[in-house]
């Protein structure tokens, strides 16, 4: 007699039976429900989240899960009552340029939000007991500030990284930013790149002394912050290990846009125009890592992307015999091209991995095998940010549109996989990491020129009409979004009537002047 296959549905059923019998703790159970592979494909669209006027660059939910905060090209941050839709708090930032990102920091009664932006500085908003908000100048990079990154934990210590390929460590306690070090690269490229333009940094959840961060080379660097000699007598710059495929050392056409560690401290890496890798710890490279010519894909039992291009030359036996444990987990299917992208964990024990796409879906596979589960159609452009909710099966992305989508499980039919995975009639041009001009300043190039063309041009077209004026020369991550921004968004950074728009005061204390800009 045939057996009939085992379903979601019976190992609920199970489930169930084992909890009420004792065998399973409601704990545990718990976990295993918001584990459900049948939960992850009846995602859809609870509700969008619609106040901004500019692509909304960063999503990010507060500890407890119960508000969700955003930022955008129209340098405004809001406070989200995301289960019901509404707006809890809206106010100007204080940048002059695009929010890039904006987080709560823990342990604040959710009153204390860090942002950093495309202008390069560091700001933190206090939330008064009035219901007004200041705002103050913390710090400043020279060069765009992509990501920062909060102490599990803290209320108090953060990090940043921008394209200056400065790190910078932040303690609110005293105001004080101090600058840890530069990113430089491995010392045969010494000679013709003095920096790493750095995209994202992220800490270990499990030991809050590791951090990593990564830019426009093909290595992540690991740190660790007690080697760090507060009185500046020592050099911090040296990281503690390096992580990167096998097949990609040694090619300097490839860089990395997101990183992040999981619970289990596993360590994330999304490519551009290449595909994103998951590293255990002992895969590191170590900390002094030998450059070399990239390994074929084939080497690595890696098939061709279905729509990206991979960079391996031709395999090398010296790396072809390289140790099965240095070759990570591969995730495939998806495009990161065109913007500076995101990745993340799903899952109330990081069971999947999430990203967006230049196709404009979101991608989900499964972490321990790499198998594409789940495409979702997600924005008519580009998705760049995927949040997944702290304690529950919820997840938050943005893009180019000025919207945020709410995602849970409350379809009633399970999606199915679509058979081929196609780009929307788009065509991608490979990235390029740095400007072929030799500017004066090796910092401050208009690496955007437009939403679609990550890292600029080389020649010298002028922005579009509708671009801000208070811009200086910086065009913004999304050109045509500017047009529709609030004539009154306070784009000096303070000359505006210091009214936000929920009737308060927004004085921005230590906001942008003459003084600190």
């Amino acid at each position: 007699m045939k057996k009939r296959p085992i379903t979601s549905v019976d190992v609920a059923v199970v489930d169930i039976w084992n909890r009420e019998l004792g065998q399973l703790s409601s704990r545990n159970f718990a976990h295993r429900l918001s584990a459900s592979q049948d939960l992850v494909l009846r995602l859809d669209i609870l509700r969008k989240l619609e106040k901004h006027r500019g692509c909304v660059n960063t999503v990010s939910f507060n500890e407890d899960g119960d508000i969700l905060v955003t930022g955008s090209d129209d340098r405004k941050v809001i406070l989200w009552d995301w289960e019901n839709g509404h707006t809890k708090l809206s106010f100007h930032s204080g940048h002059t340029n695009n929010v890039f990102q904006a987080k709560i920091m823990p342990h604040s009664d959710d009153r204390s939000i860090v942002t950093c932006a495309a202008e390069g500085q560091v700001r933190q908003a206090q939330i008064l007991e009035n219901g007004g908000v200041e705002t103050k100048l913390l710090g400043k990079h020279e060069g765009r500030a992509h990501k920062l990154a909060i102490e599990p934990g803290s209320p108090h210590i953060f990090y940043t990284c921008g394209e200056d390929g400065l790190v910078q460590h932040f303690d609110l306690r005293t105001g004080a930013a101090t600058r840890l070090f530069t990113c430089q690269p491995i010392k045969d490229r010494w000679d013709f790149r003095p920096v790493i333009h750095l995209n994202a940094i992220t800490i270990d959840p499990r030991n809050p002394n590791l951090f990593a961060v990564a830019g426009d080379d093909e290595y992540a660097r690991l740190y660790d912050i007690r080697k760090y000699k507060w009185d500046g007598s020592n050099e911090f710059g040296q990281p503690t290990d390096f992580f990167c495929p096998p097949h990609l050392v040694g090619d300097d056409r490839v860089g990395i846009t997101g990183l992040a560690f999981s619970e289990q401290r596993e360590l994330l890496l999304s490519y551009n125009d290449e595909f994103i890798y998951l590293f255990t710890q002992d895969m590191g490279l170590g900390p002094n890592p030998h450059p070399g010519s990239p390994v074929s894909p084939v080497s690595m039992n890696s098939d061709a992307s279905e729509i990206g291009v991979s960079h391996g030359s031709e395999a090398s036996p010296s790396h072809i015999e390289s140790d099965d444990k240095t070759i990570p987990q591969v995730f495939k299917g998806h495009r990161n091209c065109e913007t500076v992208k995101g990745v993340n964990f799903f899952g109330p024990k990081c069971e999947y991995v999430v990203s967006g796409s230049d196709c404009g879906r979101i991608f989900i596979w499964r972490k321990k095998d790499g198998q594409l589960i789940r495409v979702m159609e997600a924005d008519k452009h580009v998705v760049n940010c995927i949040e997944s909710h702290p304690h529950t099966i919820v997840l938050a992305s943005s893009g180019i549109e000025h919207d945020i989508k709410i995602w849970t499980p409350k379809a009633l039919q399970k999606a199915i996989l679509p058979k081929n995975i196609e780009q929307k009639g788009l065509m991608f041009d490979q990235i390029r990491w740095y400007d072929d001009d030799d500017d004066d300043d090796d910092y401050d190039d208009d690496l955007f020129e437009n939403e679609y063309d990550m890292f600029g041009d080389d020649d010298d077209d002028n922005d579009d009409d509708d671009t801000d004026d208070d811009d200086d020369d910086e065009t913004d991550d999304c050109d045509d979004c500017d047009d529709e921004t609030d004539d009154d968004d306070n784009n000096g950074g303070g000359d505006d009537d210091n009214t936000d728009d929920n009737g308060n005061n927004d004085n921005f204390g230590g906001g942008c002047n003459d003084a600190n800009c």
